[in-house]
């Protein structure tokens, strides 16, 4: 059997599940299994989309995010790509079996992964122009005869011109289901995997003028119902997929997490600096980038990497160059820093109700350098705020430009498969159970180093 996995990067159930408008998803539904998909910790496109495919927790594959410490120093940071993936994923397992798979935009996907089959650069590629993109190489002419010059990404979709963004987001989109529709169709595949950056784009562009809820929405604004129609697109484009599909294949629309309102961003180096834990050589004027700071490190205790949430790092003797936490009083420190993170309020002097996570005991194993802590600020309605000189710590401006939404623990999936046994809303689902679900439905043994289940055990 044939699987089909059509990703929507940012995708809300909530949005999915209630809106009758999207004709193409409610056919899959009222065939299918949906539900909500929890994602991993941290729900992050780099290195979520991976998780599901490898079925391998963030701590196992080494990836914490997009950008990683490499070593212990204090400017070891790099961006991830397809390099730091080093697990078998789902089309690794299918090519032991003879099968191609055709794999687009699946993050980190740049240099392009060699597979058996075809693989198409992600978001992360640097110039579709200047740089390979595809594997093998050929395609590419093909994909330029098809679209021109194939963008992977709307580069400064962080902006106020709302007008330009949406009209960049559609074109792109346009160009990738062009390419999507003409690979399904006139290439050899048995697996096949596309994820639209496009959605995550438009979330972080305009979920305030769209979500009732949000700080900054206003009634009645221009762009209410850019978010709506967007969906809409994207549910004409799965029509025409399904449509030029052999009705035996297994389809998965899924997302790799959800979305939700951003109440502000929370300046938590500025925070550490007040409370004695970050020590600088001198208070920058205006905001500043991390990077930039004059760290006193000899006299630091605690840094954090700002994004949308916050990975915070200790200052460990024997670890870091210039460490000054005993090693015997690490635990008991973090135990407190834990307590300092959770115990943070608002801009009205609420809870914030933080969740602060220990890499060692939500993940089955903690591989190259992992944060000490991860906090997820007002469980992700704040963002983490890395630089310093804001002269407060509850901030509206984000530090790497306008930005609508965060980031939400629950994704969305509709699977749809005529040996499924199962029918109807699912409770339960995790993002590591996709890739043991597909195998399993498709007759595929799962392998035993896959951390997720299949949802039919013992059903098929």
């Amino acid at each position: 059997m044939k699987i089909c996995v059509l990703g929507l990067d940012c995708a809300a159930p909530e949005i999915v599940f209630r809106d009758e408008r999207l004709k193409n998803i409610r056919r899959l539904m009222n065939g299918g299994l949906w539900g909500r998909l929890e994602s991993v910790i941290p729900p992050i496109t780099v290195p979520a989309w991976m998780c599901m495919c490898t079925s391998l927790d963030p701590g196992s594959l080494g990836v914490y995010g997009f950008r990683n410490r490499i070593d212990y120093s204090y400017s070891g940071l790099r961006f991830a790509d397809s390099r730091s993936i080093q697990a078998l994923a789902i089309w690794d397992y299918l090519a032991v079996q003879g099968k191609k798979s055709i794999v687009v935009g699946v993050p980190p996907n740049y240099p392009p992964r060699r597979l058996h089959g075809i693989s198409l650069g992600c978001f992360l590629t640097p110039n579709t122009q200047k740089y390979e993109f595809t594997y093998p190489g050929e395609i590419k002419k093909k994909i330029t005869e098809l679209v021109g010059d194939y963008p992977v990404d709307v580069e400064g979709f962080r902006t106020d011109d709302k007008a330009w963004l949406k009209s960049k987001v559609f074109e792109m989109s346009r160009k990738q289901w062009k390419v999507v529709h003409w690979l399904l169709t006139e290439q050899e595949w048995d697996y096949f995997h596309f994820v639209d950056i496009g959605l995550d784009r438009m979330h972080h562009g305009f979920w305030s003028f769209f979500d009732k809820a949000h700080r900054q929405y206003q009634a009645g604004n221009p762009y209410e119902s850019v978010i709506p129609e967007y969906y809409q697109w994207l549910d004409e484009q799965i029509g025409v997929v399904l449509e030029s599909l052999p009705p035996d294949t297994i389809v998965l629309v899924v997302s790799d997490h959800g979305a939700q309102r951003l109440e502000g961003g929370f300046a938590v180096n500025e925070w550490l600096v007040k409370e004695g834990l970050l020590v600088l050589e001198e208070h920058p004027s205006q905001v500043t980038p991390f990077a930039e700071l004059k760290v006193n490190w000899a006299k630091t205790r605690v840094w954090s990497e700002g994004g949308y949430y916050a990975r915070v790092f200790l200052n460990v003797q024997g670890r870091e160059p210039q460490g000054v936490i005993p090693p015997g009083d690490y635990e008991a420190f973090r135990d407190e820093m834990k307590s300092r993170f959770e115990a943070l309020t608002d801009d009205g002097g609420r809870p914030l109700n933080s969740p602060v996570f220990k890499p060692n005991e939500i993940y089955r194993a903690v591989r190259n350098v992992p944060p000490d802590l991860i906090v997820h600020f007002g469980g992700l309605l704040w963002r983490s705020i890395g630089s310093v000189g804001h002269g407060k710590l509850h901030v509206q401006e984000n530090d790497t430009g306008p930005d609508a939404c965060n980031h939400a623990q629950f994704g969305m999936f509709v699977l749809a498969a005529p040996n499924s046994p199962l029918r109807g809303e699912y409770q339960g689902a995790h993002l590591l159970d996709v890739a043991p679900t597909l195998l399993d439905l498709a007759g595929y043994q799962v392998p035993a180093t896959m951390q997720g289940h299949s949802w039919f055990t013992g059903r098929l």
